[in-house]
């Protein structure tokens, strides 16, 4: 399964948005979301995606997507918004809660998601314009890959990224989050994994 987290340091943590781009850019994390699902006349099967929230009024938020043959119907381009505002709203204080199938919230900030998938077994990556190059890199089915939103990953968040990643980079130009999701995606298509 492909697996993707996307960190957003302004990003809403209440679902009473109206506008996408007073959401803490919401807007952003929308492409992102289509770029991790959506291919041209089809769904990609087996991704898992992470978005973490660390926008106001009650950071942070842990949205897991994972599209399958029960929630596919939910999965349009133009409702993707619609399903984060429902599932900010569907948030219970201590709980993961499953919104849609297989769709998650809780409450669990960037350092705690990446230890749970260390502790099972997946390999972290990270895109950093100081990375390794992507073409020079081997990276397994288990792979997990991280991208920060227009502002990057916050210092603290970094250092502890750091620790536990392999740095990769796409080259020398910079890109959007979801143009580098798209590159990124291509590269895994490339390698057939």
């Amino acid at each position: 399964m492909r697996e993707f987290i996307y960190f957003s340091s302004k990003a809403t943590t209440s679902g009473n948005f109206k506008d996408l781009k007073d959401a803490g850019r919401m807007d952003i994390v929308c492409h992102f979301v289509i770029n991790s699902f959506f291919v041209s006349n089809a769904i990609r099967p087996e991704v898992r995606l992470h978005l973490i929230f660390y926008g106001q009024p009650d950071p942070p938020k842990h949205i897991v997507f994972e599209i399958n043959e029960k929630n596919k119907e939910f999965f349009s381009k133009k409702d993707i918004a619609g399903m984060i505002k429902k599932m900010l709203y569907k948030y219970k204080k201590g709980q993961k809660v499953e919104v849609f199938d297989s769709c998650f919230i809780e409450k669990k900030n960037f350092v705690q998601v990446l230890q749970d998938l260390i502790n099972e077994g997946k390999e972290i990556f990270f895109l950093d314009a100081s990375g390794n190059d992507i073409r020079n890199i081997q990276f397994k089915s288990n792979s997990v890959f991280v991208l920060g939103d227009h502002e990057g990953i916050p210092k603290q968040e970094k250092k502890e990224l750091e620790k536990v990643a392999k740095k990769i980079s796409l080259g020398k130009v910079t890109y959007f989050a979801s143009q580098s999701l798209t590159i990124l995606q291509n590269e895994i298509d490339r390698r057939r994994i």
